[in-house]
């Protein structure tokens, strides 16, 4: 009777108050109470005031009759961090996108960078690549902390090895970093071959100090005698060893045929009580930097070499040719088949590794990723429901987050006190439509996007000039 009564004083208030938006008659979807149902959601000063059976007024009002409402998509893998790129990711449904793979440095900057330029929430972890970077510019070219570029940064640390000064002062710029309220510490140790296992041991024990989160792109097995499980097998005895939580980016791309035992292990390790967690992106291509260390060795089919700004393959000419302009290229090579079971596993969480867009030129992935799965994995294919999926994309990366990032513990779901982030999409509609050849395309069938309350996504328009994002910080 108490509950009863005041849910009806709660409405009754609700219902005299000027609210600022309300969705009506949506199928709202909340992966953590398991809700599924026809409501109405009041939302006022960003937040989700009321959910309701029962009309709601409001100043604004969105008709979501015949449209699903489910938290705002949230990327914890994307490179695509200005607005033209963050545009094309409202468009596919997400809220928040966050740079963990490899990162930025130095932190505070980067987050004053965004500040009121961002249409959806924005985020990075601390750059182990770009740190390294940054010492070995100092060392060797008289550079200022900070003040290299990424590509320099890039080219500086990949193949200098530390000396025990420098493994102190980079140890002593990722604390910086951390202290800045980066999410976590990037590690993108193919990029860093000559990290050796003692320094990204090291950082390991740096995580778990800060009880922080590693985001690692494994070592490429080519530096490992070819052992496509010892990358793998690095990082999750560094996490068993330190108890630092992991989380491995594109399972997919990192182990491709060894997926599925790949995925095993990581599983042993959360069975054993280590927090381990992965990813997988729905597409059988990746993509790099080719001028990156991950292709010191490549010496052989080139064919599967897409070059981004031109959408050619390459041949070992034009390999050369490119590597030395240095750019994005796209790497074919993977099946369908592992896609879809991977897309299938229910504990692997759906994130974009989406790069830029660089004048309309990008891989799919950028502009298509959750529509791909909600089109085509779930209303086509069924390897996964609705509420599965949609709990692979909001509540699981919420959750990855939100033990060091409070501001995570109010996103990800539709409930009463949320960050009113939401995507309002058509189930019967939705899909994908960016290709190889023709990136810069919005995916079909999302209908609305808010971020913090503000639509930037209106009748399936992306809003021009709104920047409602906010940074996410650890504390």
């Amino acid at each position: 009777m108490r509950v009863t009564f005041f849910a009806l004083l709660f409405l009754g208030a609700v219902e005299t108050h000027a609210i600022d938006t309300v969705i009506t008659n949506g199928r709202v979807i909340d992966p953590e109470t398991g809700l599924d149902a026809i409501r109405n959601i009041a939302i006022d000063e960003g937040r989700i005031t009321a959910i309701s059976e029962h009309p709601l007024k409001g100043d604004n009002v969105i008709d979501a009759t015949g449209l699903v409402v489910s938290p705002g998509f949230i990327d914890l893998h994307a490179h695509g961090q200005d607005e033209i790129s963050n545009q094309f990711q409202a468009a596919d449904g997400v809220t928040t996108a966050l740079e963990l793979e490899i990162g930025t440095y130095p932190v505070a900057s980067w987050y004053d960078s965004r500040r009121g330029k961002a249409p959806i929430n924005f985020g990075a972890s601390v750059s182990h690549p770009f740190v390294r970077g940054n010492v070995f510019a100092e060392k060797l070219a008289g550079a200022t902390r900070g003040g290299v570029s990424a590509e320099q940064a890039f080219e500086f640390g990949a193949h200098h090895s530390p000396d025990e000064l420098d493994r102190q002062q980079i140890l002593a710029f990722l604390q910086a970093g951390i202290e800045e309220g980066g999410l976590g510490l990037g590690l993108g140790i193919t990029y860093t071959p000559s990290a050796d296992h003692e320094e990204i041991y090291s950082v390991f024990q740096l995580a778990a100090k800060q009880a922080l989160p590693i985001f690692v792109h494994l070592r490429n097995a080519n530096q490992l005698n070819g052992d496509p499980f010892a990358p793998l097998q690095e990082v999750l005895s560094n996490a068993a060893a330190t108890g630092a939580p992991l989380h491995v980016v594109h399972i997919n791309s990192s182990m491709g045929e060894h997926a599925e035992t790949a995925l095993g292990m990581i599983r042993g390790m959360r069975d054993n009580g280590l927090d381990v967690t992965t990813e997988n992106y729905p597409y059988t291509a990746g993509s790099t930097r080719l001028e990156s260390a991950l292709f010191d060795s490549w010496d052989s089919d080139f064919e599967k070499l897409q070059w981004v700004a031109t959408g050619e393959r390459l041949t070992k000419e034009s390999f050369d040719k490119y590597r030395k302009e240095g750019g994005w290229v796209i790497i074919h090579g993977r099946t369908e088949k592992l896609n879809a079971w991977l897309v299938a596993q229910p504990d692997l969480i759906i994130a974009s590794d989406g790069i830029p867009f660089v004048d309309g030129l990008s891989h799919p992935r950028s502009a298509g990723t959750f529509g791909r799965i909600l089109g085509r994995y779930v209303r086509e294919e069924g390897k996964l429901t609705l509420m599965q999926a949609i709990t692979k994309m909001t509540l699981m990366p919420a959750r990855r987050l939100e033990a060091f990032a409070p501001a995570m513990k109010k996103k990800g779901r539709i409930q009463v006190g949320a960050d009113a982030d939401i995507t309002i999409f058509n189930a019967g509609k939705i899909m994908d439509r960016a290709t190889y050849t023709k990136p810069a395309q919005h995916s079909d069938g999302i209908e609305y996007v808010m971020v913090n309350g503000t639509l930037v996504v209106d009748e399936g328009e992306v809003v021009p000039d709104v920047y409602p994002g906010r940074g996410i910080r650890a504390e």
